[in-house]
């Protein structure tokens, strides 16, 4: 039984761990490509910016591991970041259950989510737009990556936005 109650805990705590994504990953969220049809839920993937030609997310969610999307540099049209930020709550009531009153405090805490909209010319020439939440700990690099090589400013949705992304 008690193994049973641990379980559930640990599962209640990590929840939203579980469903973020990884901080030097990347989901692609959605858009107007059929590259991840029928995707219910962002796709896990990673984002490579390496290449110097084009920007390449390659899934490895379950159901698309290894299917990539690739968006040529010299397409792009625009660029735009902002941010989306939560309480934890999830977090607040798993840390209750375990510590008591206490455990509301970490309901002061906030995750943020990065989000970088991308839109581009397809190769039959259409407009296409993609949005891809990009992990905390490689959006401060990818940013100027990709307004270097694609010569578009990025877009800030407010100041907030702004400063996480420049690192201000």
């Amino acid at each position: 039984m008690k193994k049973a109650i641990a379980l559930c805990l640990s599962v209640l705590l990590f929840a939203e761990v579980l469903v973020a994504v990884d901080s030097k990953g990347a989901e692609y969220v959605g858009g107007t490509v059929n590259a991840y049809a029928g995707a219910k839920d962002p796709v896990k993937g990673v984002l490579d910016t390496i290449n110097t030609e084009e920007l390449v997310f390659t899934a490895t969610a379950k159901n698309f591991r290894g299917k990539t999307l690739a968006i040529p540099y010299t397409r792009v049209i625009d660029l735009e970041y902002g941010q989306k930020a939560g309480r934890r709550v999830g977090t607040a009531v798993a840390t209750t259950v375990l510590l008591g009153p206490i455990g509301l405090l970490s309901l002061f805490s906030k995750k943020r989510k990065h989000y970088l909209t991308i839109g581009f010319k397809d190769e039959m020439d259409k407009d296409q737009v993609v949005v891809l939440e990009i992990g905390k700990n490689i959006i401060r690099t990818t940013l100027p990556i990709v307004e270097t090589r694609s010569g578009k400013k990025i877009e800030f949705q407010d100041d907030e936005s702004r400063k996480a992304g420049l690192g201000d």
